[in-house]
């Protein structure tokens, strides 16, 4: 599908915005857009939904955006059409512009100025691994199981498996993903090796020294896969923890929120070169898409229905309505008949969802340098410099006053822009209780007792 905004639709076209923001005094003129017929990428995840509601409700075309989503095969396929420039731009996972442009895969400088979403993944495992995990879970008195749920409830099920000669084998959708570094740090939190990647030895399997081998899959096959027995859990987006509850195949037992509390997942993705010659373009596409998160966050999820009617169509996740909207519209269902209210299991707006926090960037760059993906030390000012390299809230500060300017968005909804520095206040809500400071990445990586630090070399 695709739309055509005529001169007339613009919105502010001429507005004076200000971009005086962490890169010295500036200002620019917002003019038309450099290019207005653009191909975006998406993977069939409820957390495009930015993308699709910007489309649908007309927030591109009021940017004068002729717009076509484009649904990929997989993670890199989708990364590879941005570097050449089949795409314009993508929904990406967090982790895939800065592994590309620190050069681990395929070596491609690529930005993000804006956070497509919050949370909105978990991890699922077989009935038959669950039935096992069940008897070392402590059970509340109506006799369901007490979340957050650790792994050390699965460490006895990959000990069996490693004394019957069996390897525990588990799925991830991509090596950079947030759902590889979800399902390591719950593994290594409950003291179970997830393994280590050595690029530098040639070895990027992510095998060496571990306990159980996570291999990549793409997430709608994830409960398939399952099924079928090659993998015996995963880690991955809704709609497909949901669909194994749904064919009654398996069990989520976690979900990030629980792992670590409003985590950033999806990113909005274009090549540095794209960005660099289509400047207006850019913070125009921003601005629907500030606009999308928005509406989907509004009145207290009053919106989500309707988006989960629009997600539902087979040109975006395809799922069923009832299968999208059991985590969409506030809950989540861990066991069949065990629902519970999660009303942040998916945010797009609030709590700044959308803004590029530098320390958002860095905690990915920790574990990449945590699991081996970054081979040798770097210094705290390294992962600064990459995360400012990659994460761009100068231009989302510009998307942000325009829609302020034309008087559809308030200052209250952001950030204080004179005031940012990009950085979130130390968090510790994560399941082991270890606190992160983006600040200071290599004293956060001392705290941990499996995972590479300081000198660490495999």
């Amino acid at each position: 599908m695709a739309q055509r905004a005529s001169r007339s639709k613009l919105v502010g076209s001429t507005i004076i915005v200000a971009s005086a923001f962490l890169s010295g005094t500036a200002y620019a003129e917002l003019g038309y857009a450099e290019k207005e017929e653009l191909k975006f990428g998406f993977i069939k995840l409820t957390d495009m939904a930015p993308l699709a509601i910007a489309y649908e409700k007309g927030y591109f075309e009021d940017e004068g955006l002729y717009v076509t989503l484009e649904a990929q095969a997989n993670w890199k396929v989708l990364l590879d059409r941005v570097i050449d420039g089949q795409l314009d731009g993508a929904h990406m996972l967090a982790g895939q512009p800065l592994g590309a442009t620190i050069g681990y895969g395929t070596k491609a400088h690529i930005v993000t100025a804006l956070s497509m979403d919050l949370n909105g993944n978990a991890i699922t495992v077989s009935n038959s691994v669950w039935d096992e995990m069940k008897k070392n879970i402590a059970h509340s008195a109506n006799g369901k199981p007490i979340h957050p749920i650790s792994a050390s409830a699965l460490k006895p099920v990959i000990d069996s498996y490693k004394s019957q000669g069996k390897p525990f084998n588990m799925g991830m959708v991509f090596p950079v993903s947030t759902h590889n570094y979800e399902l390591r740090y719950w593994l290594a939190a409950g003291g179970i090796h997830p393994g280590y990647y050595a690029p530098a030895k040639g070895d990027t399997s992510g095998y060496i020294n571990a306990e159980v081998l996570l291999s990549v899959t793409p997430p709608p096959q994830m409960p398939s896969t399952m099924e079928a027995g090659t993998i015996s859990g995963y880690s991955v987006g809704e709609p497909w923890n949901q669909q194994a509850v749904f064919k009654g195949i398996g069990v989520p037992v976690i979900t990030d929120y629980e792992i670590w509390k409003n985590n950033p997942e999806k990113v909005f993705g274009v090549s540095s070169d794209w960005a660099e010659q289509n400047p207006n373009t850019h913070i125009r596409v921003v601005k629907a898409m500030i606009r999308a998160a928005k509406w989907l966050d509004e009145n207290n999820n009053a919106n989500r229905p309707e988006a989960v009617k629009i997600l539902s169509r087979s040109q975006y996740v395809g799922a069923d309505y009832d299968v999208i909207a059991n985590s969409m519209t506030g809950t989540f269902e861990y066991e069949k008949g065990d629902k519970r209210d999660i009303p942040d299991f998916n945010v797009f707006f609030r709590h700044h969802a959308t803004y590029p926090y530098y320390s958002d960037a860095i905690w990915y760059l920790t574990q990449m340098r945590r699991w081996g993906q970054i081979a040798e030390p770097k210094s705290d000012e390294w992962f600064m410099k990459i995360a400012k390299e990659v994460y761009r809230p100068d231009i989302y500060a510009q998307a942000a006053r325009a829609l302020i300017e034309d008087g559809i968005m308030t200052a209250s909804e952001f950030p204080d822009f004179d005031r940012e520095d990009g950085f979130k206040p130390p968090q510790s809500d994560f399941i082991d209780g270890v606190m992160y400071d983006g600040k200071y990445p290599n004293d956060y990586l001392k705290r941990f007792n499996i995972g590479l630090k300081g000198d660490d070399q495999l």
